[in-house]
C-alpha cells in the first residue's frame, strides 16, 4: 500500500502551523508581510491569502505531511511550468532567486502562487465549453509529451481496489452495513473491470486529475479573459476522459451536448478516442470509493469532523452502498454516443 492511502495519524500533522508560523515562513522566502492572513477553502493541505506590504497578495499552500513526496511535487510543478511555457492560463509556483518552488520551513513544506482572481464558468453557454475544451486539449497535448514517475496513476488499482480494501480493514463501515458494502463495492469493482475491458487500451497521459469548476476560474475582462486552471495538487497519469467528465451533468441528453460542446474545441489541440466514453461512469464510480476512503484516511485531522459532520454516520455508508448500486447499473448502460 502506497504512501497516499495509508492511514495516518493527522491529528497533529497541522497542529504547530500557527498564523505566526505561516508568516515565518513566508518571510522566510523573502517576501514582507503586513501581518494579515486569510485562510481559504482547502482541507486536504493548508492554504492562506498573505497580505505584503508592497505589491499583490500571495497564496501559500502548505501541504498535507506524508502524502506526495518531494519528488512528486516537484513533478507536478514541472508539469504547470510546461504548460506556463505554451502559454496556457494556469497558476505556477513562484520560484526564487535559485529557482525553487518548492520550500521547506521547520517541518512543513509548501509554496507561493500570484493570487488568481475569477468566478464559476457559465456551462449553459457553448462558446465557454468550446473554449474550456480548447484549453483542455492543450494542456493534454502537452501532458501527453512526458509521463509522471512518482505519482500513481487514475485507474482501478489505486482508485478503487486500495481505498476499498483500507475501508473494509478499518473501524470505519458499521457492523450492519459491511457485508452489504463488501458485496456491492466489489460488484462495483467487477463493472469497472468490464468498462475498462471495454475500451480497450486508452493512452494515459499527465492530467490535471481533479477538474471541476471549482478549479477553474473565469476572467470576463481585460488581456488576462477566460477560463484559468488552478491547483494541480491532484494532478496523476490518466484517461484524457478524466480531465472532461466532471465538467458534465444534468440529463442524458444535456451531457451529450456538453460533451459535444467540449470537444469541438478540444479536438482543435488532441484528438478524443472516443472509447474512452465508456470510462465515464467507470471512473464515477472510483471516485466514490476514493472519496469515502479519503475522508476516512483523514478523519483524525480536526478539521474533517468540522467540515463533513454527516461522514461515518448510518445514513452516510446507506447512502453510499445505494450509490453505488445505482452506479453498477450506469456502468451497463451505452456510452453517451455511439462507439
Amino acid at each position: 500500500m502506497d504512501k497516499e492511502n495509508q492511514i495516518v495519524s493527522q491529528a497533529g500533522s497541522f497542529s504547530g502551523l500557527t498564523p505566526e508560523c505561516v508568516l515565518d515562513a513566508v518571510e522566510y522566502c523573502g517576501f514582507r508581510c503586513d501581518g494579515r492572513l486569510l485562510a481559504l477553502n482547502s482541507y486536504e493541505n493548508r492554504v492562506y491569502q498573505i497580505a505584503l506590504e508592497e505589491g499583490a497578495p500571495l497564496i501559500a499552500k502548505f501541504y498535507r505531511p506524508q502524502r506526495w513526496t518531494d519528488q512528486a511535487i516537484l513533478e507536478e510543478h514541472q508539469f504547470v511550468q510546461e504548460l506556463v511555457a505554451q502559454e496556457i492560463p494556469v497558476v505556477p509556483a513562484i520560484r526564487d532567486r535559485h529557482g525553487q518552488g518548492l520550500h521547506h520551513y521547520q517541518h512543513y513544506r509548501f509554496s507561493l502562487f500570484a493570487r488568481q482572481s475569477g468566478r464559476a464558468p457559465e456551462t449553459g453557454d457553448a462558446a465557454t465549453l468550446s473554449w474550456i475544451g480548447r484549453l483542455i486539449g492543450r494542456i493534454h497535448a502537452c501532458g501527453a509529451t512526458h509521463s509522471y514517475v512518482h505519482r500513481p496513476s487514475i485507474d482501478p488499482h489505486h482508485f478503487g481496489v486500495m481505498p476499498r480494501t483500507w475501508l473494509l480493514q478499518h473501524d470505519f463501515i458499521p457492523a450492519d452495513l459491511q457485508e452489504a458494502y463488501r458485496s456491492v463495492s466489489q460488484q462495483a469493482l467487477d463493472g469497472v473491470v468490464r468498462c475498462y475491458e471495454r475500451a480497450g487500451d486508452v493512452p494515459l497521459l499527465r492530467l490535471h486529475g481533479d477538474c471541476h469548476l471549482g478549479n477553474i476560474l473565469w476572467v470576463s475582462d481585460g488581456e488576462q479573459a477566460g477560463p484559468h486552471f488552478v491547483d494541480f495538487d491532484d494532478s496523476r497519469m490518466g484517461p484524457g476522459i478524466q480531465d472532461l467528465w466532471m465538467l458534465l451533468s444534468g440529463s442524458r441528453a444535456e451531457m451529450q451536448a456538453q460533451l459535444t460542446d467540449i470537444l469541438t474545441g478540444y479536438e482543435d489541440f488532441y484528438e478524443f478516442d472516443s472509447r474512452q466514453l465508456y470510462l465515464i461512469e467507470a471512473l464515477r464510480t472510483l471516485r466514490l470509493l476514493h472519496y469515502s476512503a479519503w475522508l476516512a484516511q483523514r478523519w483524525n485531522d480536526p478539521a474533517f469532523p468540522v467540515a463533513f459532520p454527516w461522514f461515518n454516520t448510518q445514513h452516510y455508508w446507506q447512502d453510499r452502498i445505494l450509490e453505488l448500486r445505482e452506479q453498477i447499473a450506469l456502468m451497463d448502460e451505452a456510452p453517451l454516443w455511439p462507439v
